[in-house]
């Protein structure tokens, strides 16, 4: 099996920085996709990727190459539930993590918020982030971290 990987969608990710503290104290490569050029610290563990200028380069470039073991961390629902699919781990910049069993719901809460704003409904948008969500978030890359090593371990 090959070794965990973290697959950034960094367009709007809030917690780089935090990714590759994180990555760097469990010795784990880290992949930051744009889909243009976008600045990474000069560390040979982080790979910058810029995917392209097409709508979702930067999705289909994640989801084309995460999978079981790997950590995906993105705020958008449809690449969650492509990469929930294929078996990785799959967390909101917030701590919040997508699941098989989440991704079915929140996909279809998405869809519905989309189809109420293009038909004219004020649905305000996502709260603020918050040093709270800063916090959830390091806790749950740690706590996804050392699960998957935990079940890489030979028996």
């Amino acid at each position: 099996m090959s070794p965990t990987r973290i697959y950034v969608d960094a367009d709007a990710c809030p917690v780089k920085d935090e990714i590759y503290k994180v990555a760097a104290r469990h010795g784990l490569p880290v992949s930051v996709v744009a889909g243009n050029f976008i600045r990474v610290p000069p560390d040979p563990s982080i790979e910058r990727i810029a995917a392209g200028p097409g709508m979702d380069a930067a999705d289909d470039w994640i989801a084309e190459r995460a999978g079981r073991g790997d950590i995906v961390v993105t705020s958008d629902v449809p690449l969650a539930s492509r990469c929930v699919k294929a078996g990785a781990d799959v967390l909101a910049p917030n701590g919040k993590p997508f699941s098989e069993a989440s991704i079915g719901m929140t996909l279809a809460v998405r869809n519905l918020m989309t189809d109420l704003r293009s038909a004219g409904e004020v649905t305000g948008g996502p709260r603020g982030f918050s040093p709270r969500d800063r916090s959830a978030f390091l806790s749950a890359l740690d706590t996804a971290i050392r699960r998957i090593q935990r079940s890489n371990k030979p028996a």
